[in-house]
């Protein structure tokens, strides 16, 4: 049996988001939190909190001209690298989501960031998602 738990968290996120919740609560684990992490540091959510267990993740909204709901600032979540299929890529070739206005997420030997930031520190690694 094989379990994704990256691919959970992103669903999980994404079904949040979907319900308009404020924030959902996820099983933590070190590569979470550093996901968490980067999604807080690109501005998709508003913070995260880790418990021992427990990884609480606040989601972020925006306000629309000329509408009276707020909007999810994320509009879509993808997983690349899945468990029966690893992504790799080298520092060159860093793919784009909708020419730069989304972020590509990659795990490389330095820790888990952009792939901008792993273009202009020359480091290649696994493609985790793609957020939009």
């Amino acid at each position: 049996m094989i379990s994704d738990s990256i691919g959970d968290m992103l669903t999980i996120i994404r079904n949040g988001y979907a319900a308009r919740l404020k924030s959902v609560k996820i099983p933590t684990s070190k590569m979470k939190s550093a996901l968490a992490g980067v999604l807080k540091g690109e501005g998709y959510v508003v913070d995260y909190s880790n418990d021992e267990r427990t990884l609480e993740v606040k989601l972020r909204y925006v306000a629309v001209p000329n509408s009276l709901a707020k909007q999810p600032v994320l509009t879509g979540i993808a997983r690349v690298s899945k468990p029966g299929l690893r992504v790799y890529r080298d520092s060159g070739k860093m793919p784009r989501v909708f020419g730069g206005l989304g972020t590509v997420i990659v795990s490389t030997s330095k820790g888990l960031m952009t792939a901008k930031e792993a273009k202009k520190q020359n480091v290649g690694g696994e493609l985790v998602c793609k957020v939009w």
